[in-house]
C-alpha cells in the first residue's frame, strides 16, 4: 500500500473468476492505487456460485469488481443497472458499486477499439474476426459501432452464424480464411495461448498488408505477432487490450485517470 495504510475507510476492489490463479489484475491495480496514493487495495477471488458472490459485493460494499470467465454473462442477472454498450454486447466485465446500487459495464470492447484506433482509422476497413466468443462479441460490437466492414470466421460455424445476424455481417468457418483479404486480422481464438504456443490460426503466407491483432497476451509475442511482423505486417499485442480495458475500469472506480504507462510496463515485465 506504499504511503496508504490499511485502514477502516480503505477501499475494496477485486476479481472474480474461475480459475483466477493466473490473473494479472492484482499487479496493476494495486501497482496503480499505490502510484497515486489511493487508499484502495485489490483482491482475487475464486468464485463458483456467483448469485452468492454479488451479494457479497453489496453487503461487504466492495467499491469495483472485475468479472472474468466464466461469469461475464450470468453476472448480468444480478446487477441493478447494465451500460447500454455492455447491455448490446450481452456481457459485462466490470461493476461500480454506487451506494450499493451495482451497474456494470464491458470495457473489453473499449480497450480493444483504443488499441486498434491507435493503429488505424476504422470507418470502411475490412476487418476479419477469427472466434466468435465473448471477446469476439465485445470487439464485434466496437467495430460495428466506428463503421468497419466485418467478416466473423469460427471453428463452430453455428456461433459466427449467431453473433453474425445481430450484427448483420458476414460469417463462415475458419476454412474460409483465404477468401477474404482484410485490412484487418483479430484473433479472439485460445490458439497461440500458452502452453500450446507453437499453434496458429493462419499460414504465414496470408499474414500481408494488414494489422494483425492478437488478444493472447502470454506468450507477450504469439507466432502468430512474430510471423506478421516477419512478413512487415504492422501489430498489436494481446497486453494493450488487457492493458486498456484494466485502465478503464480503474477510471470507472476511482475518477481518477489510470497510469497506463506504468500498468503496461508491469505487465511487459512479468511476462518476458
Amino acid at each position: 500500500m506504499g504511503n496508504c495504510a490499511i485502514t477502516t475507510s480503505t477501499r475494496l476492489c477485486a476479481i472474480i473468476g474461475n480459475p483466477i490463479e493466473h490473473s494479472l489484475s492484482p499487479l496493476i491495480h494495486n501497482a496503480a492505487f499505490e502510484h497515486l496514493k489511493l487508499n484502495y487495495i485489490f483482491l482475487a477471488f475464486k468464485v463458483d456460485h456467483l448469485k452468492e458472490a454479488v451479494k457479497g459485493i453489496r453487503r461487504l460494499n466492495l467499491k469495483g469488481v472485475s468479472v472474468t470467465i466464466p461469469h461475464k454473462v450470468e453476472v448480468m442477472d444480478y446487477l441493478d443497472d447494465i451500460e447500454e454498450v455492455a447491455k448490446k454486447i450481452g456481457a459485462v466485465n466490470t461493476i461500480v458499486n454506487r451506494e450499493g446500487s451495482l451497474r456494470g459495464y464491458n470495457t473489453d470492447c473499449s480497450g480493444a477499439i483504443r488499441a486498434l484506433e491507435e493503429k488505424m482509422e476504422l470507418e470502411g476497413k475490412k476487418a476479419m474476426l477469427l472466434g466468435a466468443g465473448g471477446a469476439a462479441r465485445a470487439i464485434a460490437f466496437g467495430l460495428k459501432e466506428r463503421g468497419a466492414d466485418i467478416t466473423i470466421l469460427n471453428r463452430t460455424v453455428k456461433k459466427a452464424e449467431m453473433l453474425a445476424s445481430e450484427l448483420n455481417c458476414q460469417y463462415g468457418g475458419l476454412d474460409l480464411i483465404e477468401s477474404f483479404k482484410p485490412d484487418v486480422l483479430i484473433n479472439t481464438t485460445a490458439l497461440g495461448m500458452y502452453p500450446r504456443v507453437d499453434d496458429m490460426p493462419v499460414k504465414k503466407e496470408f499474414l500481408k498488408d494488414m494489422l494483425v491483432f492478437d488478444i493472447v497476451y502470454n506468450p507477450l509475442k504469439t507466432r502468430l505477432i512474430r510471423e506478421a511482423e516477419q512478413n512487415g505486417c504492422d501489430t498489436i499485442l494481446g497486453i494493450e487490450m488487457f492493458v486498456n480495458q484494466a485502465a478503464l475500469q480503474f477510471e470507472l472506480w476511482t475518477g481518477k485517470e489510470a497510469p497506463l504507462k506504468l500498468m503496461r510496463n508491469l505487465v511487459v515485465k512479468e511476462l518476458s
